[in-house]
């Protein structure tokens, strides 16, 4: 196990049902295998419903805690899972719209992928930057201002004094996990 990350605090926050398991779990693995102190919130708590590829159920993974009573001063980046019913309920849930606000005024990392990205335009975050995204994403992102969208595995858009990372699909998550890493390591 690597230690690069020991003392680095990251928030995966999710819906209770529809995320991509990849998109969690992968995240997950690497970045508590790097050293990171993990936490997985979700809108309920309790339970998480994984899907492969939005139409299969997989694994049930259990929650550390809900997003209500949570800020982005007890941790150094917010990570994103996709999966479209989970992106889907996020982007409409106030708490993860305010950790989204608050990681960005805080100048941290917040890292998106799939329709992840989503959740970022209901935040009122991406005028003006450049991401990339599950491609069906590309349209709501253009439309909600952000500068530009790119079909590449991983943007990093430094944003206003905070780091935003944007990726497109499961595939394209070993090169995510080392924009993270990469991003806490310099913070």
């Amino acid at each position: 196990m690597s230690s690069t990350l020991n003392g680095k605090k990251v928030l995966i926050i999710t819906a209770n049902t529809g995320i991509e398991r990849d998109e969690l779990l992968k995240p997950l693995q690497a970045l508590k295998g790097m050293g990171a102190t993990v936490t997985h919130a979700t809108i309920k708590g309790g339970a998480a419903q994984t899907f492969l590829q939005d139409t299969e159920k997989d694994t049930s993974v259990t929650s550390d805690t809900t997003l209500a009573g949570l800020s982005a001063d007890q941790f150094d980046a917010l990570v994103i899972p996709g999966g479209t019913v989970n992106a889907d309920t996020l982007r409409q849930d106030h708490d993860a719209q305010r950790l989204v606000n608050e990681f960005a005024n805080a100048g941290k990392t917040v890292a998106a992928i799939c329709h992840g990205p989503w959740l970022l335009i209901d935040a009122g975050v991406i005028a003006g930057k450049t991401l990339t995204s599950y491609p069906s994403v590309r349209t709501d992102l253009l439309n909600a201002d952000a500068a530009d969208w790119v079909d590449e595995q991983v943007k990093e858009c430094p944003a206003n004094g905070w780091t935003l990372i944007t990726s497109r699909t499961p595939d394209d998550l070993p090169a995510f996990n080392e924009a993270i890493s990469k991003s806490l390591q310099a913070a």
